[in-house]
């Protein structure tokens, strides 16, 4: 593998442009306009227009992608997170041309994208999963049905995507109606396929992943798990590894089936087995898999020392798990901090504009990822996440602490961010004490400092 096209923008292609460079493999970037200095572009071996500033014609555009690889020689396709990291036609396509997609098969991110089916399999391990729907659907009058048979309040789920889009929690019958209606059309717009499943809605949990790691030789590796809890509107604004209210025990027994789950399916590559726990903290059920790289996973790789980006890479070219994986425990604990241009204050509205002052933290255990800089401006037509900092310390209470530092020097000016937002947070007394669950941001913590 001599030469990687990046199917993605920002931060996240940014880190595949480094892992490439520390392999030795020349990396592609792709860009728009509004993307043409950002510091993926600016950083990668070569890059290339790929279109116009809307996403669905350029970043979503599967053959001028293609087309793009194979003008520039490239062997393989990295897609990063969104856009066609878990697009099955776009895997399929790759597959057909010849072209190394950096990750999972067509079939594998098919099965476990239609999540009534993801859900089916881990039924046939005997792993929990939230009671709901063994079917999806696109006609209300059938779901409706079964939403009684489950029990109001309920949560209507896309079938073929996640975060947070396609999803309502209906707490009664007389609303069901007008919310399927919505959550449909949002599946449909965000994933093309308008199908719903259900599931019981669940109050008081805990939303913890599992890493996964897995070669082309049936082997596959829990690297930890990571928890998820603190969203708003189903959108993650903060991770953490290790899950600091499990036991080993429970922590033994969610890595054991996030790997059946990957050798079940014949994985490859990294991806993420979700569960949420309950109330009580001793039972837990299976969610969904997402099949590609997390945002947050450079919190695995700082209590780790593991690349997971490089791992992609170095899996999709036929390396064992036992080259690439170290022989050693998760050391300390740490924490990752969404940082979007938003202006939290005012229901987090996205704050597209020119930064006029950066300064990001630095030292022992801080880790800033970001593509922006002073100067940059933030285009108003993608996701507003602009960095990620993450923390690493010898235990939870240490890297508190140096949360709490780094994010007093966290400085950016020209836009508004959630910066302010996590210095809130660490101060709330049930964040220190993990005393939250997925609701407690929008239920609790936001109506109290407002």
């Amino acid at each position: 593998m001599e030469r990687i096209l990046i199917a993605n923008r920002g931060e996240i292609a940014l880190r595949v442009v480094q892992a490439c460079r520390n392999l030795g493999i020349a990396s592609i970037a792709v860009y728009t306009d509004s993307d043409r200095k950002s510091l993926h572009v600016l950083q990668a071996d070569e890059s290339i227009r790929i279109g116009p500033n809307a996403a669905n014609l350029s970043y979503l555009n599967q053959n001028a992608l293609v087309h793009a690889a194979i003008a520039r020689d490239c062997q393989a396709i990295h897609p990063g997170y969104g856009f066609l990291s878990e697009n099955p036609q776009f895997v399929q396509r790759c597959e057909q041309e010849g072209i190394i997609f950096v990750g999972p098969s067509s079939d594998s991110i098919r099965l476990m994208g239609d999540k009534s089916q993801a859900r089916a399999e881990a039924v046939k391990l005997n792993i929990d999963v939230v009671p709901g729907s063994e079917s999806s659907f696109t006609d209300c009058r059938q779901a409706i049905e079964i939403a009684e048979a489950i029990g109001f309040p309920v949560l209507i789920k896309a079938r073929g995507g996640g975060g947070g889009r396609g999803m309502r929690v209906v707490r009664d019958k007389d609303r069901f109606v007008s919310e399927f209606i919505q959550a449909s059309a949002e599946a449909q717009s965000a994933f093309g396929d308008a199908a719903l499943y259900l599931e019981k809605f669940l109050t008081g949990i805990r939303h913890v992943e599992v890493q996964i790691l897995a070669d082309n030789f049936g082997n596959v590796v829990a690297l930890g798990e990571r928890d998820c809890t603190v969203q708003r509107r189903h959108q993650k604004l903060v991770e953490e590894s290790p899950c600091s209210v499990i036991n080993d025990t429970l922590r033994a027994s969610l890595h054991d089936c996030a790997v059946r789950l990957g050798e079940s399916i014949g994985y490859r590559g990294a991806g993420t087995v979700e569960f949420v726990l309950t109330e009580s903290r001793d039972r837990y059920f299976f969610i969904e898999m997402n099949t590609r790289i997390q945002v947050e996973h450079p919190v695995t790789e700082q209590l780790l020392g593991l690349d997971l980006v490089e791992a992609q890479i170095r899996v999709a070219a036929g390396e064992p798990l036992s080259r690439i994986v170290p022989e050693k425990t998760l050391v300390g604990h740490a924490i990752e901090f969404r940082v979007n241009a938003e202006n939290w204050q005012n229901e987090f509205r996205p704050s597209p504009g020119t930064i006029t002052h950066w300064e990001s933290p630095a030292g022992t255990g801080i880790r800033v990822d970001t593509h922006a800089y002073q100067s940059f401006r933030i285009s108003p037509f993608y996701d507003s996440m602009i960095a990620k900092l993450i923390v690493h310390g010898h235990d939870r209470e240490h890297a508190l602490i140096r949360a709490k530092h780094a994010l007093e020097n966290f400085q950016v000016e020209g836009v508004s961010t959630t910066i302010g937002f996590h210095q809130k947070l660490l101060q709330h007394n049930d964040f220190k004490t993990g005393n939250i669950s997925t609701k407690w941001v929008e239920d609790k913590f936001l109506p109290e400092i407002s």
